[in-house]
């Protein structure tokens, strides 16, 4: 058993804050000892603690925020953690060290000034830890363990979805960096099809204005964030992944489980995961009219996209479900505990 510590100031929504609390209350429900700290947020508490994880909340502010630290600070020695696992840059630049191993955990291309203070580091592919080697971390301070999703194969497929098909499925955060702008410009193209976003942000305004002026807002809906991803890939014919910086892309394991074909572009992360005409469909980033080609190939194509999905979702289970990538994770922990 390993006493873990486990610091998120992350946002409301996003990919590596629902995979942090998977992971918690997975090393729990398997026996190890987790305290969660979060960034002050009721919902999150709530789904942890109903998950038998009590978290204690901070605020987690900018660097004029000086209570945070301290009282992380007195949290930590009170509970008295063999490793402490810090993620992303807000939390690890408020984590002190301690007798402990200090942990950083990255799900991108971050900057390193906030890991100086860490024994070892994390990224979420093997791109990251690539990338990290090269810029001076030796191998054995080094980790990759992946994320796991859900698992959707039993999921029912959402019912409130536009009835018209082929429908095709986006997720993620509304920002310029998921690439949304290029799939509503591949839906000229796609006479016919029907495209689900889910998700919130910034770029909303500015994407509902594009599909007018492409002609298609009558087929693009904007479903808000969502919290079932799994029956939104169950219901949809074809899982869309535009982006243009995705440094893993949990969409993409999400989609092997629900067993939801897709077609993504060559950002880091999707080029590492996917096995181009195997498990899904790659196509050139920034290309509206290489997505249009490569979602209108596998939508003419129903063999292919039942080969896809059934390949996905060995990968899934093979790579990406809870208990390999547990298995990982606690194996990681009890090497580097002190």
């Amino acid at each position: 058993m390993t006493r873990v510590a486990q610091v998120m100031a992350g946002a409301v929504n996003g990919g590596a804050e629902l995979f942090f609390e998977r992971l918690c209350l997975a090393l729990h429900e398997a026996g190890e000892e987790v305290l969660a700290v979060i960034r002050t947020d009721t919902a999150r508490a709530a789904r942890l603690r109903q998950g038998g994880v009590a978290p204690a909340q901070l605020q987690f502010g900018t660097a004029l925020d000086l209570l945070t630290r301290p009282r992380l600070a007195r949290l930590l020695r009170g509970f008295r953690p063999q490793v402490v696992v810090a993620w992303m840059n807000r939390a690890n630049s408020h984590t002190p060290r301690g007798d402990w191993a200090l942990v950083g955990r990255l799900g991108g291309y971050y900057d390193l000034r906030y890991y100086r203070r860490c024994d070892h580091l994390v990224g979420n592919t093997r791109g990251i830890v690539s990338w990290l080697r090269d810029r001076g971390w030796a191998p054995a301070r080094t980790h990759y363990l992946p994320n796991f999703v859900a698992d959707f194969a039993a999921t029912a497929p959402a019912a409130d979805l536009p009835s018209a098909r082929p429908l095709l499925l986006g997720l993620g955060r509304l920002h310029a960096d998921k690439g949304f702008d290029l799939a509503i410009r591949a839906l000229p193209a796609l006479p016919g099809a029907v495209l689900a976003i889910a998700g919130e942000g910034p770029e909303l305004g500015a994407l509902q204005d594009l599909a007018r002026r492409e002609g298609v807002a009558e087929r693009v809906h904007f479903l808000g964030w969502r919290h079932d991803a799994g029956a939104l890939l169950r219901a949809a014919d074809l899982f869309v992944c535009s982006s243009r910086v995705e440094p893993l892309g949990n969409m993409v394991i999400e989609a092997w489980s629900a067993g939801c074909p897709m077609v993504a572009a060559d950002a880091a992360g999707p080029a590492e995961l996917l096995h181009d005409g195997t498990d899904g469909t790659l196509v050139a980033s920034e290309d509206p009219a290489a997505l249009a080609a490569g979602i209108a190939a596998l939508l003419d194509d129903p063999q292919r996209r039942a080969s896809f999905a059934w390949a996905g979702r060995e990968r899934f289970e093979a790579e990406f479900a809870a208990a390999p990538v547990l298995a990982r994770w606690r194996d990681f922990l009890a090497r580097v505990a002190v």
